[in-house]
């Protein structure tokens, strides 16, 4: 596996309500989702997903804020926060986990995640590529 850095620059990568995305996700930074996602997302940083965004995917992140819905499993190597409007439907693997009341959670819980999320994201080989070829 290749050794990944979280991009330097604050911005966030922004999915925006009404966007439909088929195909699997990978963010060396911040991403936030408000539209509909059907596949994975890798993410160094933190993964947002708004009140109106849909994950039908596995979720693999530093911090997770979810408001939306994600039938998938979810893992997170620091804070994973649900939200209110929160509903997900698979399991969860984290360090640390905040519910707040009126999420919707079904699936299995584990509180034991990985210490460094860049050492569980699987790039595919042509992005390792370019990102060495950059570096």
């Amino acid at each position: 596996m290749a050794k990944l850095t979280i991009s330097e620059t604050p911005s966030a990568n922004l999915v925006q309500a009404d966007t439909y995305i088929t195909g699997n996700v990978y963010s060396g930074g911040n991403i936030r989702i408000d539209g509909v996602l059907k596949g994975d997302i890798s993410c160094l940083g933190k993964m947002i997903l708004g009140p109106t965004g849909r994950v039908e995917g596995n979720i693999i992140s530093q911090n997770a804020d979810i408001e939306g819905k994600v039938k998938g499993n979810v893992i997170v190597s620091e804070l994973l926060s649900l939200q209110a409007t929160a509903e997900v439907i698979g399991d969860v693997v984290s360090n640390k986990l905040a519910i707040e009341p009126g999420a919707r959670f079904s699936g299995a819980c584990n509180m034991n995640g990985p210490q460094n999320i860049s050492e569980i994201i699987d790039l595919p080989e042509d992005v390792i590529q370019e990102q060495q070829a950059t570096a």
